[in-house]
């Protein structure tokens, strides 16, 4: 079972590595990072991180990040998702809720906030991007 999973993740990864979102502003489209070869359970661990991160940017405004990070974030946990074979409520139910749940630790936006920058730095790092790409 475990071959099989990471069969599949291997191959969701060799995906082309762009991602489209509808925002309030129109369709924002930037380079994901090359994440082959990354181990099933590093990406159960990468997928937490960029859920946290997300909440904590989208909900602490001293951690607030620009679209396309935002952008980079969410895509790379959709790929992660649909590369360990989540559906999107197992998805949400998995890594949103605990992230959301976060937010009544008054201290977790102080907590987790510092890491978004290094994160989207790694992610930048490994072939992602902030910038829009033409259509």
């Amino acid at each position: 079972m475990t071959r099989i999973i990471a069969a599949l993740l291997a191959a969701v990864l060799h995906l082309p590595l762009t991602v489209g979102f509808a925002l309030a502003e129109g369709k924002v489209t930037v380079p994901l990072p090359n994440l082959q070869g990354i181990s099933e359970a590093d990406a159960e661990k990468l997928i937490a991180a960029l859920a946290q991160v997300n909440v904590i940017a989208s909900n602490c405004p001293e951690y607030d990040i620009t679209d396309g990070e935002w952008t980079l974030l969410v895509g790379t946990g959709d790929m992660l998702a649909q590369g360990l074979g989540m559906d999107p409520d197992t998805y949400d139910e998995t890594y949103y809720g605990p992230a959301f749940r976060m937010l009544e630790d008054p201290g977790a936006c102080d907590r987790i906030g510092p890491r978004a920058r290094p994160i989207i730095d790694d992610l930048i790092e490994m072939g992602g991007g902030t910038e829009p790409l033409a259509e």
